[in-house]
């Protein structure tokens, strides 16, 4: 994990992902152009805050951990840049699901 990672820490119910990279060849060699490569909707789960307070002080766990899986919403989180790596910073309830592996 890069070291301005491990500095930073997400707050409440927030989750930071990295998102999976996009696949630029088939698997016979093709290059695939950048406008047919599909957006990319997974990836994995770098840090994760607190929990959000509940009515009555405690704080709520998020469901995600770090190493999580995760399938991502098409559009939203807030793109952060972290030592020339690009993160993503979604909400715990804006995630859609978790691989099992």
């Amino acid at each position: 994990m890069a070291q301005a990672l491990k500095k930073f820490l997400p707050l409440f119910d927030r989750v930071v992902i990295e998102k999976a990279v996009a696949a630029v060849t088939t698997k016979g060699g093709i290059l695939i152009p950048e406008k047919a490569q599909g957006k990319i909707i997974h990836g994995t789960v770098v840090a994760v805050g607190p929990g959000q307070r509940s009515d009555t002080g405690d704080f709520v766990q998020p469901v995600v951990k770090v190493g999580d899986e995760v399938l991502l919403p098409e559009y939203g989180g807030t793109k952060i840049n972290l030592e020339d790596k690009e993160y993503f910073i979604y909400r715990d309830s804006d995630l859609l699901g978790k691989f099992d592996l």
